[in-house]
């Protein structure tokens, strides 16, 4: 068993605060071994452009593979819903771990504390801030007059622009503020039937080399299996779309009863149209019934969608 483990983050408050809660959890596990987080700067952070505009595959998770890759970390810390379905050769997802808050999060500005928190009961012509085409285009389904404006920076940059006024609302995930310890601010956690979550939201998914026994080992207690069941079928459904996080495409799986339940939802860039639908099946069956949904998806409309993003 190793000794030493090094993982790499992001260098966000919210990556870091991950990084730690799996720090700690691994050295309780293993009370051997020390751990120590290594800062990698990714070039979504760098780079401040729209998700749009610099391409959502890999910006968050590239360097961190590279340095995976590279022999200088051991393990890295991913939100799961940031990570390509396809990973580089020789890099594995060996474990997922418990699912905190998959929705998102309606933020109110303080102009709106006095309003029912709700999407519906938004005033006409409100500012949503969101950097999410997901986000974006389901905001739009809903609420055809909502202006939604890009907001990008961590969760403390875009509360303080709420704050400040720039926005009447955001949308951010559930998971992160809770993390944080910000679930203060969340003014409505938003039902699936209304705002899809993103593929693997809530998630953590902690990558490695494959040929490296010994970091498997040590993290495979904090894989949660039907998180990673679920997980699985979402990801299996991403990948059969060709999407990433630059396209309005979300998927949920809840694991009950020995059952996996998974709706899928392709939309218009704009919210035009949103094609969406549901599958059930069997344990054993995950990664295929986020195939068979997503195959089912594109024959119902959503190759047309995806094709209007190009």
């Amino acid at each position: 068993m190793k000794q030493h483990l090094v993982i790499g983050s992001r260098g966000s408050k919210l990556a870091l605060t991950q990084a730690g809660l799996i720090k700690t959890e691994l050295e309780v596990l293993n009370p051997t071994i020390t751990v120590r987080i290594e800062i990698i700067k990714t070039s979504g952070d760098v780079n401040t452009d729209p998700l749009s505009v610099i391409g959502g595959k890999g910006v968050f998770t590239k360097e961190l593979e590279e340095a995976l890759l590279a022999g200088r970390v051991d393990l890295a810390v991913h939100s799961l819903k940031d990570l390509p379905t396809i990973l580089p050769d020789g890099l594995m997802i060996a474990a997922i771990t418990k699912r905190e808050d998959p929705r998102d999060a309606l933020v109110l500005g303080r102009k709106l504390k006095s309003v029912d928190a709700s999407i519906k009961s938004l005033p006409k012509g409100a500012i949503v801030g969101t950097s999410s085409p997901r986000r974006l285009a389901q905001l739009k389904n809903l609420r055809g007059d909502l202006v939604i404006k890009d907001v990008r920076g961590n969760i403390d940059t875009r509360l303080r622009k709420l704050d400040e006024g720039q926005y009447d609302a955001l949308v951010l995930a559930c998971a992160g503020l809770r993390r944080l310890g910000m679930e203060s601010r969340i003014s409505l956690a938003l039902p699936a039937s209304e705002m899809l979550p993103a593929v693997g939201q809530g998630a953590l998914g902690l990558e490695t080399r494959a040929d490296d026994e010994e970091t498997v080992e040590a993290i495979s207690k904090l894989d949660h299996k039907f998180t990673r069941l679920a997980c699985l079928a979402e990801r299996a459904f991403l990948r059969s779309l060709g999407g990433g996080c630059q396209l309005p495409i979300a998927a949920y799986a809840i694991v009950r009863d020995q059952r996996i339940r998974l709706d899928g939802l392709v939309a218009h860039p704009q919210g035009e149209r949103v094609v969406r639908d549901r599958i059930v099946g069997g344990l054993n069956e995950a990664e295929q019934l986020g195939k068979t949904l997503g195959d089912r998806l594109l024959e119902h409309g959503a190759k047309a969608l995806l094709a209007s993003t190009d």
